[in-house]
């Protein structure tokens, strides 16, 4: 196959760009002049014109969650909700296609983004009430968009068995988690972080092998429509494994995927610690060289963890959901067995707290710490004394372009001005100190589109396109930065960047064909590019054909 007849974007810093592309067995044979691409040409060979279109290398969603990506396209969506009245409606409509008794959840709400809040609001959230008179006889869990925190209906509440007399009991069990309470110690509806995963004991069934992998087959296939070639799972539990190897059994996995595994489960890490990183050499597929931990909550739930207290709720610090005893034995744990470490940390005190521990594991580490790339997941509030300490320790921080955007607007009334300067979703301060930035959307808390990541980057605007000239614009990414952070830094991060992540010969053909030139058409243009095409190891897995 030779590609030529647009503009190519290479992300290779050496030549940036290229008039053709060659590609035999999977693999990239030539990068250069459409001139020079002729002697590539053979009787088998077939000539793919981009006809204007843009060539760049796939795009590898850095911190994503697959099996919760497809569940959320099973159950109700409430990302489009302008207002809980909207929320409800879903919900109530809901009960009449279901069974009394059967859980109905939904996840995607975000009061922040509604049009405004409902006046049975507590502490800036919505509260049961109405919610258990729209649905009195189904236990009823919303997660809220980032993922730590949820709302329940009274119906759930008894299901779980929590009531306000046995509470302070049952938060024992919920270590790095809490339930919202009135005054009088009844329940608002909202719980937090581990209180939520605790819940999910009362709600899932355990599935079968095909069913999992039925609910990631709908996120893989979302992800090769969004030009998404490579995904890094950020949290994998014994249940999404089986899955993925039903996947790659039934030969449909159809994205080359990095699975972090999920270390709150102690025996199934220990399992592992004693059975070893999976590395793919064969098919570049499916490989398990990484541990994920979560040391805090999410900034909108007020459950990121501070120095110092939220303005906009003095007295709280947020929550360490994980203790960072354990986040430190981990990592000397890792270390020794083969394993990166990644780390969920949003606020500055979750991220200084697990800097230090990674550091003290290097420390102890006989071998080169550096190149184990240890991770630290979202990396989104900093101060500026740790802001230097990621290139100083060879930490990747993984950030997630969308989250600015979506949050910033809100997140001033979290954290007051001077610390949204000093060290909020400073992009360019961590480039700068010689740091590597990886890309994202932590799907499904946001939804899996690159290209308004890259418009987030590159603008630092909502994208509703406000304010002009971008929050903090001395911050943005240049587009070129931006593409690196989504292709060959994204790369880095799961150890592959000397096989994908660019378009150069010998690595593996990956790509994504856009309808528009991102790299140079005016930035209020981003967000309407489509994509046209992905190819993956040289072969078509999505064609747009609308």
């Amino acid at each position: 196959m030779i590609i030529s007849g647009g503009p190519i974007y290479t992300s290779n810093e050496l030549t940036p760009t290229a008039e053709a592309v060659a590609v035999a067995d999977g693999r990239i044979v030539f990068v250069g002049s459409m001139q020079e691409a002729q002697a590539f040409q053979g009787e088998q060979t077939k000539q793919v014109d981009l006809n204007g279109n843009t060539l760049l290398p796939g795009f590898i969603e850095s911190h994503g969650h697959l099996y919760n990506f497809g569940y959320s396209m099973v159950q109700l969506d409430l990302r489009p909700c302008k207002s809980y009245e909207e929320v409800l409606e879903k919900v109530a409509n809901a009960t009449e296609k279901m069974e009394p008794g059967q859980w109905i959840t939904g996840r995607g709400w975000h009061e922040g983004k509604w049009d405004s809040l409902p006046s049975d609001q507590h502490n800036g959230f919505p509260t049961h009430e109405r919610l258990s008179q729209v649905s009195p006889f189904h236990p009823v869990m919303l997660t809220r968009a980032g993922g730590h925190a949820g709302l329940m209906n009274a119906r759930a509440f008894e299901v779980a068995g929590l009531t306000p007399q046995n509470i302070e009991e049952k938060l024992l069990e919920m270590e790095g988690g809490n339930i919202d309470r009135y005054p009088d110690g009844q329940f608002t509806g909202i719980i937090h972080d581990n209180a939520k995963e605790w819940m999910k004991q009362h709600m899932e069934k355990v599935d079968s092998p095909s069913e999992v992998a039925g609910v990631m087959r709908l996120a893989i296939r979302a992800s090769q429509a969004a030009g998404v070639t490579s995904f890094h799972d950020a949290g994998i539990t014994a249940r999404e494994y089986e899955g993925y190897q039903y996947l790659l059994h039934q030969g449909d996995l159809g994205l080359r995927m990095h699975a972090m595994l999920y270390a709150m489960d102690s025996a199934f890490i220990e399992s592992w610690y004693q059975r070893g990183p999976i590395v793919d050499t064969t098919n570049y597929l499916f490989s398990v060289r990484a541990i994920k931990l979560h040391a805090d909550g999410a900034l909108g739930n007020r459950g990121a963890w501070l120095l110092e207290s939220y303005t906009d709720h003095p007295g709280h610090f947020g929550l360490e959901t994980t203790s960072m005893d354990y986040v430190e034995t981990t990592a000397k744990k890792a270390l020794e067995n083969g394993f990166q470490l990644c780390v969920h940390a949003i606020g500055d005190r979750a991220n200084r707290e697990v800097l230090d521990r990674y550091e003290n594991a290097f420390q102890g580490y006989d071998g080169d710490a550096s190149a184990a790339r240890f991770r630290i997941e979202h990396a989104q509030h900093l101060t500026a004394e740790d802001i230097p300490r990621f290139a100083e320790l060879g930490v990747i921080a993984s950030m997630q372009g969308i989250h600015m955007s979506s949050d910033r607007p809100w997140a001033i009334d979290r954290l007051g001005e001077e610390r949204i300067l000093e060290g909020a979703y400073v992009w360019q301060k961590l480039l700068q100190s010689g740091a590597r930035v990886i890309n994202g959307t932590d799907v499904p808390v946001e939804p899996i589109n690159p290209l308004a990541c890259f418009y987030a980057s590159v603008t630092r605007k909502t994208l509703q396109g406000m304010p002009e000239g971008g929050y903090e614009a001395d911050q943005k990414m240049s587009r070129q930065e931006a593409l690196r952070s989504y292709t060959l830094d994204a790369a880095y991060g799961s150890f592959e960047e000397s096989i994908k992540g660019s378009i150069e010969v010998g690595k593996l053909a990956d790509f994504v064909i856009l309808n528009q030139d991102i790299m140079t058409i005016p930035e209020d243009d981003i967000l309407s590019t489509r994509v046209v095409q992905t190819i993956l190891g040289g072969e078509t897995v999505y064609v747009n054909n609308q």
